[in-house]
């Protein structure tokens, strides 16, 4: 445990040297997790303030009451960076940071909204950049993944309960609840396909992949034993 405390610490002195959002948005999520099990760690919190404020300042710079978004183009892991301002914001009690992430997440599943209300995440060939058309294909399990893990922040820090809806439609885009109505775990081997192209799932069980479906899950169960919500307990899927 010293170790890897000492490793982390030395890690994180080269995130001042970034350049990446998401490294940034990572690096917050990464330090809250630190500090759940070491709190009075100065340079940890530091660095998460530092990761926080300049994800801030890049949603103040690139925002539009039209396209309220960090950049301006959604490419992958998307939700993340909603998730580390919920989180800055949250842990710093700034609430011009934590509306900013609620702000931009909210608009973001509603982009991230197909036909029947299926959640559909930006599509990795050709990505959506502002002012023009986005693409729906080929959808990731990361994105799934990403966007129930922000959503679920949302409900923990603001309590309300339509992050439970939203957070539902991201987990079941895995179970076949998606554009092609396929499930992407497969439970007979354990893996998750690697993605959904526009007329077939991608026929691949990548690590990639199947780790975003079984940490989705993991998160999804543990949320649900701290939540009395009867949307959760109906919607916890059992691994096999």
């Amino acid at each position: 445990c010293a170790l890897a405390t000492r490793l982390f610490e030395i890690g994180s002195v080269a995130l001042s040297e970034t350049t990446s959002p998401r490294t940034w948005a990572y690096a917050v999520l990464g330090c809250e997790d630190f500090l759940h099990a070491n709190p009075a760690n100065v340079e940890v919190e530091s660095v998460l303030r530092e990761m926080s404020r300049r994800l801030l300042e890049l949603y103040q710079r690139n925002r539009t009451p039209e396209w309220p978004w960090f950049e301006r183009s959604l490419t992958y892991a998307n939700a993340r960076l909603s998730q580390a301002l919920i989180v800055g914001g949250a842990s710093r009690s700034d609430h011009e940071m934590l509306d900013s992430g609620i702000e931009s997440l909210k608009w973001l599943m509603e982009i991230q909204t197909g036909p029947r209300d299926v959640f559909a995440p930006i599509g990795s060939d050709g990505f959506y950049h502002c002012g023009e058309s986005r693409a729906f294909f080929d959808q990731q399990p990361l994105e799934a993944w990403a966007s129930m893990s922000a959503c679920l922040t949302a409900l923990e820090v603001t309590g309300d309960p339509k992050w439970i809806h939203e957070a539902t439609r991201s987990y079941d885009w895995f179970l076949g609840e998606n554009m092609l109505s396929v499930p992407l775990y497969d439970a007979a081997s354990g893996g998750c396909h690697d993605g959904l192209h526009e007329s077939r799932r991608n026929r691949n069980q990548g690590a990639e992949s199947t780790l975003s479906f079984l940490c989705a899950s993991a998160e999804w169960q543990d949320a649900a034993s701290r939540n009395e919500s009867t949307a959760f307990k109906s919607n916890t899927y059992e691994v096999k």
